[in-house]
């Protein structure tokens, strides 16, 4: 299993440190008392101390004999975040995680100019699936975090993405810039960015990754759909990351593949000093935990 793997391969670089913005959730507190419970981290719990110390203990824990778990008692969900970013940024944690708190809340601590987590760097949401029918990850981005990317910021994005995949073993990871068709058309500044990255990529400005676009969905991960279509390079039919035009895009294909293709997934923020879990409330205790280990093989040695 691809995402199981992350967690023996988060296992084995250590023990970290994840702060937890607003703890008190109950699909939350299951992923981190799992992940506790395998040694993959230690957490340190921002939120209501009460909400949860009886969270935990619902779930047949001692919540003050866990060596790997500590409660810090934050007044208000706005104070748990900012200090759960302040830990992250005074070196106390090593990995930011979204608990029961709205994301803008979150994101206004991790971008504040005293304390926060910039970097200079475009943030931006990397999703990796396991598909069934597929032994590789389809990593989408960005499903999540900006809204229309330019041309500068798509291939920031893909910087972000690749050194993710990097971390996880996919040393030259194939990228599909995905447009509504596989030719240039002015017309549809998808195709016209696509161009320009493969160009860039070429050129050197994007490294660490082939990049080849545009690419129809259908063609970047199927080799018969791309030899159908005569389409032939080293990325069509193989691609490991999809980078989409919009986040209407990515998140209609996020969804698709969890409730129409049963994809299971971890997603993680990169572009900031830490990665950052910022999974959507709906999200699944055990899509929590593959998030948390995939954030964790991404922390910085």
């Amino acid at each position: 299993m691809l995402l199981d793997s992350l967690i023996d391969k988060a296992t084995q670089k250590g023990i970290h440190t994840v702060a937890v913005a607003a703890a008190e959730d109950v699909e939350v507190i299951e992923a981190v008392l799992d992940a506790a419970g395998r040694n993959l981290a230690q957490f340190i719990l921002f939120g209501n101390k009460e909400k949860i110390t009886s969270l935990i203990e619902m779930k047949k824990h001692e919540p003050f004999r866990h060596k790997n778990i500590k409660i810090v008692e934050s007044g208000s969900i706005a104070t748990a975040a900012e200090l759960a970013v302040r830990a992250v940024s005074n070196k106390e944690a090593d990995v930011l995680m979204k608990g029961n708190v709205q994301t803008d809340i979150l994101l206004k601590a991790v971008l504040n100019k005293e304390y926060g987590l910039r970097t200079g760097n475009v943030l931006s949401h990397a999703a990796f699936f396991e598909i069934p029918g597929y032994n590789r990850f389809i990593i989408v981005t960005d499903a999540a975090m900006n809204i229309a990317p330019d041309l500068m910021q798509k291939a920031q994005i893909i910087h972000n993405t690749v050194s993710l995949a990097k971390s996880v073993g996919i040393d030259n990871p194939k990228v599909a810039p995905i447009a509504a068709v596989e030719v240039v058309n002015p017309a549809m500044q998808a195709t016209v960015d696509a161009a320009a990255l493969t160009m860039m990529n070429k050129r050197g400005q994007i490294p660490g990754c082939i990049v080849d676009g545009p690419l129809g969905l259908d063609n970047a991960v199927s080799a018969l759909a791309a030899e159908h279509k005569g389409i032939s390079s080293e990325v069509a039919g193989k691609a490991n990351i999809l980078l989409v035009p919009a986040i209407e895009v990515g998140n209609a294909l996020y969804k698709s593949l969890i409730y129409f293709a049963k994809a299971k997934v971890g997603a993680v923020i990169a572009g900031a000093k830490a990665p950052i879990v910022l999974t959507s409330r709906a999200d699944s205790a055990e899509s929590k935990l593959y998030s948390l280990a995939l954030a964790l093989c991404c922390v910085k040695k």
